[in-house]
């Protein structure tokens, strides 16, 4: 079993940085493919990045890349979203997954932005 937790949503105004994380506690996650979706009020759940935690190879969704980064830290179990010049469309309750035979999901943190 793996649990994740998310923090450092929040609400912040157009053109604003945040980051968020998720610290895996449980089993080690090296074999995992940690990610990132998020889901905004009435939409289906969006991928967002995604990184190998052994390797640290990335991917981004298109409508966030070149703005937002994924990141780990193997030592500290966790995973990074780096979300800069956010857009109020990125208004959801972003998600951190845990991907390895199954998958294990977080409850979630919200991110507002306003404009």
């Amino acid at each position: 079993q793996v649990q994740l937790v998310e923090s450092g949503g929040g609400s912040v105004r157009a053109g604003d940085s945040l980051k968020l994380s998720c610290v895996a506690s449980g089993r080690t996650i090296n074999s995992f493919a940690m990610a990132w979706f998020r889901q905004a009020p009435g939409e289906d759940r969006e991928f967002v990045a995604a990184i190998s935690f052994e390797s640290g190879t990335t991917v981004v969704a298109d409508s966030v890349k070149g703005r937002f980064a994924i990141s780990r830290e193997r030592a500290k179990n966790t995973v990074g979203l780096q979300m800069n010049s956010l857009e109020p469309e990125d208004t959801a309750v972003y998600s951190c997954a845990a991907v390895w035979r199954g998958t294990y999901w977080g409850q979630g943190t919200q991110v507002t932005v306003s404009s």
